[in-house]
């Protein structure tokens, strides 16, 4: 065979082989490329009394894998747990949380928007008597024991007045980035963050009531439980 002919045949077997393989691939079922799915984060609803305090220190948690959504509705004990059962049937949450005060309200319907809360799945975040209760733990080891909730401003702002940081507990209630960036730092003394010594402050306070009144447990909060959530989401 001349040299030619041979070099032709052998671009004829190339092409054929080329058209098989085209053939093959045509024959297989192709891969379809997966779209990249989107994970949504979870979000966690929490319900609060208060319509300026629990809000605005909720909000300036800064989650990374999850959402949160604050509400001051403005209700209390058992009314407010009937309002978080309404949103919960609006939409669905990964947690629904419920944030409540005793104050002087009366101590059945206390204790039974505790129960509610449990009934329905929700988190329940109370405190006896209120709210800064919580916060007065990042600062203050208080151990239990009565104090009324007028109280509460004179004490936190002693805490408060060597970092030239002052509470507005008597008109607009509202926990300041200030405050706020305070509680998140750390404890000179301890060199522990604050808000873990308030955790543990609150829960050793916690363990010494048995739980069959929560309404007489004064002072006492739950709000740690709800903090040691979010912290999961950091």
């Amino acid at each position: 065979m001349r040299m030619k002919d041979k070099k032709a045949e052998q671009a004829l077997d190339k092409e054929k082989h080329r058209a098989q393989l085209k053939a093959k691939r045509r024959a297989e079922t192709s891969i379809e490329r997966l779209e990249p799915v989107l994970t949504k984060k979870p979000t966690i609803l929490i319900v609060c009394e208060g319509k300026n305090t629990e809000p605005s220190y909720f909000n300036q948690f800064r989650l990374t894998s999850a959402t949160i959504e604050p509400v001051g509705e403005g209700f209390n004990t058992i009314s407010l747990v009937n309002r978080a059962i309404q949103l919960a049937n609006q939409t669905s949450y990964e947690q629904v949380w419920c944030v409540f005060d005793k104050d002087d309200f009366d101590n059945i319907d206390f204790n039974n928007a505790i129960l509610l809360a449990d009934a329905n799945g929700f988190g329940i975040a109370y405190s006896n008597q209120a709210f800064e209760y919580w916060i007065l733990l990042h600062f203050n080891d208080h151990q239990g024991g009565g104090m009324h909730r007028d109280e509460y401003n004179e004490k936190l702002n002693k805490s408060l007045k060597e970092f030239n940081i002052t509470y507005d507990g008597k008109k607009s209630k509202m926990i300041t980035e200030e405050i706020f960036d305070l509680l998140d730092g750390i404890d000179q003394k301890s060199g522990k963050e604050r808000k873990i010594l308030a955790i543990e402050r609150a829960e050793k306070i916690y363990a010494r009531f048995d739980h069959n009144n929560p309404a007489n447990e004064e002072s006492s909060t739950t709000v740690y439980r709800l903090v040691k959530e979010l912290l999961k989401y950091l």
